[in-house]
């Protein structure tokens, strides 16, 4: 390469680093130039199609590193041996362009997985689907993550002399089984395998209703190595994902988010049934909650006291099953206290009546002897 302003510098290593550092320059402008000009044509190219649309927006910084590295590689590559630094300067530019590569593949990994949740909303009243192809996007996304990080690190150390050895049993399946046997890491790889069980068989899915320990939540959150459970109390409980392997646990919307919900009254045996079985019908069908499925009203139990009445309603969801139950729970209460006050609980007590009459003869003998002792003569019958 011939450069007249560098004429007055004595040929050597000083010429070859200046011509060397002109060249990267210009090397990354036209690699970035050139990159931009096709960004736009990829884009003007594939403008209906989401997919690519995504990578060329998500990983359009990575890709333009990975380009601009790559022509600093190139220029390297071709440059005199005795440029100052040249061994290191190679070294550290194939280290950040692997880093760089990881990087880019990552941004695709995560463009995809934003298209698949931009063609499946899960904001919509039937979205069983959605949250099924959702929960296995996210827990295989970041299980793809895990291994492209894994590779990158191992290509990493392979262009270590030290650490080559290293590199390759991270390739290999030895070494990988060796991690996986170690203490430290089967906790880490017990969630990961964890985590891809749940991506194909999915006993939970994002949205999902669950009662974890006696706590009602939804699945707000699948991670890596966790579940983010938010409480109906706006808490929020951590659950491994193992322990939703290991452990049972309620799902109320597996199959679908339709459920029952039930009342329970104890009412006196003097209540009509019909009447509050007719009450309870209206209930239901002004309840806007109430999905037209089931409405029974049913005698479930009685003793020496009251009788149990089991009112069995339906909804779309829990949340709205959890609403009609109060709701017909006050307006039954409220209906039996205005119509039939003496239908609500309350204790029986009967006296034997030979112990009333014998109680009522103590009583007139107590007043006659008070009376004796007050007049100081006795009364006579």
């Amino acid at each position: 390469m011939e450069l007249p302003f560098l004429n007055g510098v004595e040929p050597g290593p000083l010429q070859s680093g200046l011509i060397v550092a002109i060249a990267v320059v210009v090397a990354v402008v036209i690699a970035v130039i050139l990159h931009r000009i096709g960004i736009l044509l990829v884009r003007k190219l594939v403008r209906n199609r989401p997919y690519t649309t995504n990578v060329t927006r998500i990983a359009f910084r990575a890709s333009q590193v990975c380009v601009a590295l790559f022509a600093i590689r190139m220029v390297l590559t071709a440059a005199p041996d005795d440029t100052p630094g040249l061994r290191s300067l190679s070294y550290l530019c194939t280290v950040a362009l692997i880093l760089a590569l990881t990087w880019f593949v990552m941004k695709c990994i995560k463009s995809v997985s934003a298209t698949v949740i931009q063609l499946n909303p899960y904001d919509i009243a039937d979205n069983l689907k959605a949250r099924r192809i959702l929960t296995q996007t996210r827990v295989l996304t970041r299980s793809a993550y895990f291994l492209v990080g894994l590779l990158g690190l191992s290509f990493v150390l392979l262009t270590l002399p030290g650490a080559r050895q290293f590199g390759a049993s991270l390739l290999a399946s030895a070494g990988v089984a060796g991690l996986v046997a170690g203490i430290a890491a089967r906790p880490v790889l017990g969630n990961f395998i964890a985590g891809l069980q749940i991506a194909f068989s999915q006993p939970i899915r994002l949205d999902d209703v669950l009662i974890v320990n006696g706590e009602w939540g939804r699945v707000e959150e699948i991670r890596g190595t966790f579940v983010v459970v938010r409480i109906w109390d706006e808490r929020r409980m951590i659950v491994p994902l193992q322990w939703f392997i290991e452990n049972p646990f309620e799902n109320w919307t597996h199959t679908s988010s339709t459920i029952l919900g039930t009342v329970f009254l104890w009412l006196d045996f003097c209540l009509p049934v019909e009447k509050l079985r007719a009450e309870f019908e209206r209930v239901c069908k002004q309840a806007p909650q109430w999905d037209g499925r089931v409405c029974v009203l049913q005698v479930t139990d009685a003793n020496d006291r009251a009788m149990q009445i089991r009112m069995l309603v339906s909804a779309q969801n829990s949340g709205n099953a959890f609403d009609l139950r109060c709701a017909i729970r006050e307006a039954m209460i409220a209906f039996i206290a205005r119509d039939y006050p003496q239908a609500l609980p309350r204790l029986r007590s009967a006296i034997d009546p030979v112990e009333i009459g014998a109680t009522s003869e103590q009583g007139r003998g107590a007043v006659d002897r008070a009376d004796e002792i007050i007049d100081g003569s006795p009364r006579q019958a």
